[in-house]
């Protein structure tokens, strides 16, 4: 595909079209309310949502794109008179509401770009979005795979989102005598809350941004801003932590849930910091991890005593907006790509697809050399990069700077608004790669 020709959630250089994902903070960079370079593709609900999150933003430049539809497109080239044709189809990426995978057609061949995705293996909702997505390849390889490798690790096995959800109803009915505060982002997470509502009958109180984002969603009887009405309250996730659980226990006793798939949720950080992980199989106890190994429940009476029984106030639940390992493999055997390459880089959860995938064309020359490489070096399998189309340059600058200091941390909060900083610096992904069709 040709230099400039178009971007995937990247706002800041020239391309003679731009595609959005979805409107979390760490794949609008560059985007503000004056931004005017030119039209901007997105599905229905992302639009819906603009003036919220740039207010003033000329809303003219905004193209709607239905999902698991293709789309054709002319685009004038960047370098020369001659024009360009390509195919896009959206396809729900079950992240976030408005939240989409692209999958591009042209002379180049076939890329998709994932932004942030969530492929869960079973329930209604999971259908459309791999029955779109096998119509539209129509037994054909994707040339190259922009993936979310947020959680690419066999150690990342989450399970799927509803029966998390009812974890975190156990927690709650588990404690009928407490106030209970749940970590939410400015968006996401919706489907849980209204689980939670439907479930126990209940309102939930959300911040008045957050109401006004939910009445724009449809969700109008659900939510509420009077705390008066309710017991279940969503907080923004920069203000969840340890020390706000421990201040609203002074006035009356309070539980805390983080629906999360971070790995680094799984452990308490300290002996005085109370987090524990409620995996399906286990009733509410703390984890432990070793390498590469998957998580093992920890006895209670091998916990220290500070954090026993009734102390127990913070709880974090691997409710994940992002893939399993297990769903990257399925949507990798899926699509069998050609090329892939990691959207997420540099950070404390990277780690290079190729590595452990296998899925391309030696296949897997990029990911076998890349372990044969990291074999060698001794490194673990995150700290090997690939070279790519993303512009990570300061991205990788930035994370290095914080590594030189003093990283340890005290609470659940401070550790999460660090860890969100890094992954937000940059996200975003230009097409620049000339891709042969196969």
């Amino acid at each position: 595909m040709e230099s400039g020709l178009i971007s995937v959630d990247w706002f800041s250089g020239d391309s003679r079209a731009y595609f959005l994902t979805h409107l979390h903070s760490d794949h609008t960079r560059g985007l503000s309310s004056s931004w005017n370079r030119g039209p901007l593709f997105c599905t229905r609900i992302t639009a819906k949502l603009f003036p919220i999150k740039f207010p003033g933003f000329d809303l003219s430049l905004l193209r709607i794109l239905d999902t698991s539809t293709w789309h054709c497109l002319s685009l004038p080239s960047p370098s020369s008179c001659t024009g360009h044709m390509l195919h896009v189809m959206p396809i729900d990426a079950r992240h976030c509401p408005g939240s989409v995978m692209y999958l591009f057609r042209g002379e180049f061949g076939r890329v998709l770009c994932t932004g942030d995705f969530r492929w869960e293996l079973t329930g209604e909702d999971a259908v459309e979005p791999r029955e779109a997505l096998l119509r539209a390849l129509n037994g054909r390889r994707v040339d190259t795979v922009y993936l979310d490798n947020t959680y690419c690790h066999p150690s990342h096995d989450f399970p799927a989102r509803l029966v998390a959800a009812e974890k975190v109803i156990d927690i709650i009915l588990s404690h009928p005598n407490h106030d209970v505060i749940i970590g939410i982002d400015s968006l996401g997470k919706e489907d849980l809350l209204v689980y939670i509502a439907q479930k126990l009958n209940v309102k939930i109180w959300v911040w008045p941004e957050r109401l006004q984002i939910m009445h724009l969603l449809g969700f109008d009887d659900i939510f509420t801003t009077r705390t008066s009405l309710t017991r279940v309250r969503a907080v923004p996730r920069y203000s969840f932590s340890a020390d706000t659980i421990d201040a609203l226990n002074s006035i009356h006793p309070t539980i805390g849930i983080m629906p999360s798939g971070m790995p680094w949720a799984s452990k308490p950080y300290d002996k005085n910091q109370k987090v524990y992980d409620c995996r399906p199989d286990s009733s509410c106890s703390s984890f432990k991890r070793s390498g590469n190994e998957k998580a093992s429940a920890i006895k209670p009476e091998q916990i220290d005593g500070s954090v026993k029984g009734a102390q127990r106030k913070l709880f974090s639940v691997p409710y994940s907006d992002h893939c399993s390992f297990a769903e990257i493999q399925a949507l990798l055997r899926l699509i069998r790509p050609f090329n892939m390459e990691g959207i997420v880089s540099s950070s404390p959860c990277y780690v290079d697809p190729s590595y452990y995938s296998g899925f391309c064309d030696d296949k897997t020359e990029t990911g076998r050399m890349n372990k044969e490489q990291g074999e060698r070096n001794g490194r673990p399998a995150r700290a090997i990069l690939t070279k790519s189309s993303f512009k990570r340059s300061n991205y990788s600058n930035c994370y290095r700077r914080k590594e030189g200091k003093n990283n340890k941390l005290g609470t659940l909060g401070a550790y999460m608004s660090r860890l969100k900083a890094v992954r937000r610096f940059r996200r975003g992904a230009k097409i620049v790669d000339t891709i042969s069709a196969s």
